[in-house]
């Protein structure tokens, strides 16, 4: 089993029982979804932004506008940290102070680097789309230069990463357990609704079969 080192930088304090630094546990929480959350400084002032991502091995891929502040602010920096986040349950307890949620997050800290090549960035490119509809770039038009030119590809390399995960009930006061008051979970999932056609030329063709196969995973 593979982990990453802990130090001073991604040691889980608060809840260390529900750390991992496991690195295949860590790229599971990361496959199974497409937004992460990206922490930067401008101006002198943190912001974090929700971001579009793919993994490939030890690297997380993001891009945007080549006017984008948080891209070049972080290429600036030259490091980052991005964090991804699933919410799986709400845990209802006795009392207000108790009530949590399961979930799984990750926490990952690296360098970067700008991807310059096009052919390079259109393959990032094709992966982002795919994590979030599988199968459906080959779908799709091919990019014009304009846009490629227009749009900034960053490798985020992981250098050490940390997971936190609760997946379990309530955990009241001893004495609270007697109380006639409801605790329990509430499990939370996201769902994929039934796809809903552009306008125009779409209205009149079939759904592709990869969409409906999402769907029917996902519903």
């Amino acid at each position: 089993m593979k982990e990453y080192k802990k130090s001073k930088l991604n040691r889980v304090k608060r809840g260390q029982n529900r750390a991992t630094y496991d690195v295949e546990k860590i790229n599971t929480i990361l496959d199974a979804g497409f937004l992460c959350y990206v922490g930067y400084i401008y101006e002198g002032k943190p912001i974090t932004i929700p971001m579009a991502y793919t993994r490939r091995d030890n690297k997380i891929y993001i891009h945007g506008s080549t006017a984008n502040r948080m891209l070049l602010s972080i290429l600036e920096s030259e490091e980052t940290s991005i964090t991804v986040m699933h919410l799986d349950g709400l845990v209802l307890a006795r009392s207000g102070l108790h009530h949590s949620v399961n979930y799984r997050s990750v926490t990952l800290f690296g360098s970067l680097n700008k991807i310059e090549k096009d052919e390079e960035k259109t393959a990032i490119l094709k992966w982002i789309v795919n994590q979030m509809m599988p199968n459906h770039w080959d779908s799709l038009r091919p990019m014009y230069q304009k846009e490629l030119d227009r749009t900034l590809v960053v490798e985020f390399t992981i250098e050490t990463a940390s997971a936190k995960i609760r997946d379990t009930g309530v955990a009241d006061e001893p004495e609270d357990y007697a109380l006639p008051i409801w605790a329990g979970i509430v499990p939370i999932k996201q769902v994929a609704g039934y796809p809903i056609s552009d306008k125009g030329k779409p209205e009149e063709m079939g759904i592709p079969q990869h969409v409906l196969d999402y769907y029917e995973q996902n519903k």
